[in-house]
């Protein structure tokens, strides 16, 4: 079961993602401020990440960079969901690494797309590492 941590200022928001979420079979964590996100993207973990950009004590950008700075965390892929859809954030999330971008409103079928994406290309990066590794090996 994939687990996905979702970093969301606003609880109803933050409920219906994790409730959608958890209604496909994913194992779901979800968090109010970036600051703690970052801690339980450490201790948890996650296969992937969904995080407003907005957020108490950390922004998303903040919380970003954090992750990837770290190589435990640095290759978790990192899906912001977020109001703000002006051009500039939405090439400031990429050049910070971000995976995927998706502006408010939306479906949880645009979300759950944009994930089953990311974990295709994730399980798909780790077959080539690991083809790679054994024929290192050999």
């Amino acid at each position: 079961m994939k687990k996905i941590l979702v970093i969301e200022a606003q609880a109803e928001t933050r409920n219906l993602f994790l409730e959608g979420l958890k209604a496909e079979g994913f194992h779901t964590i979800g968090v109010g401020n970036g600051r703690v996100g970052i801690e339980l993207a450490q201790e948890e973990l996650p296969d992937l990440i969904v995080s407003e950009i907005a957020l108490p004590k950390l922004d998303g950008y903040s919380v970003l960079i954090k992750l990837r700075q770290n190589p435990v965390t640095a290759i978790i892929p990192f899906i912001f969901v977020t109001a703000q859809g002006k051009r500039t954030e939405y090439r400031k999330a990429m050049e910070l690494g971000a995976d995927d971008y998706i502006t408010k409103p939306c479906t949880l079928e645009e979300l759950l797309k944009a994930i089953a994406t990311q974990l295709e290309k994730q399980q798909l990066l780790i077959e080539w590492y690991a083809k790679q590794f054994q024929s290192v090996r050999e």
